[in-house]
């Protein structure tokens, strides 16, 4: 285990995000998380595309989520993603939303998939390749709103 953050991915709030109480709308969180996971599984096994080549999806079969405080309009959010919990066919994904600025808790998400056959779509047992990405992670690596890291590479 190392003492580096988890993975980090930074994204700016945009006014169309917003409800009429001017805090970021519920659903919006999900929508935060799922671009963050993706920019996550990005950095552990490439490109989404790739994976599904290689024969292998995965689905959300749970999502749960703790909002501790709202985000609003121009508000920098850091979302970090790590592993919680590695079963034999799904994995549950951690996700921590706080306000870059001061590090305030805003959401505390807990994500569930499970693995799958990607031309029958069927459950299987999560991929070695796959477990051993999972369970190294990407801690420390930052990366921004367009999927570059904070070295400048996609």
């Amino acid at each position: 285990m190392t003492n580096e953050k988890p993975f980090c991915h930074l994204l700016r709030v945009r006014y169309g995000e917003c409800d009429a109480q001017q805090v970021v709308f519920n659903s919006r969180y999900l929508d935060y998380v799922d671009v963050a996971v993706t920019e996550f599984t990005r950095a552990l096994w490439g490109d989404y595309n790739e994976l599904l080549k290689s024969g292998y999806d995965n689905q959300v079969v749970s999502a749960k989520v703790d909002w501790k405080a709202s985000a609003r309009f121009d508000d920098v959010l850091a979302i970090y993603v790590e592993l919680q919990r590695l079963g034999n066919t799904s994995y549950t994904l951690g996700v921590d939303i706080r306000r870059r600025a001061d590090q305030l808790a805003l959401a505390e998400v807990s994500m569930t998939y499970v693995s799958l056959d990607a031309r029958m779509m069927t459950k299987i047992p999560v991929p070695d390749e796959m477990r051993a990405a999972l369970q190294k992670g990407a801690p420390g690596l930052v990366v921004d709103q367009a999927g570059v890291n904070q070295m400048g590479v996609k």
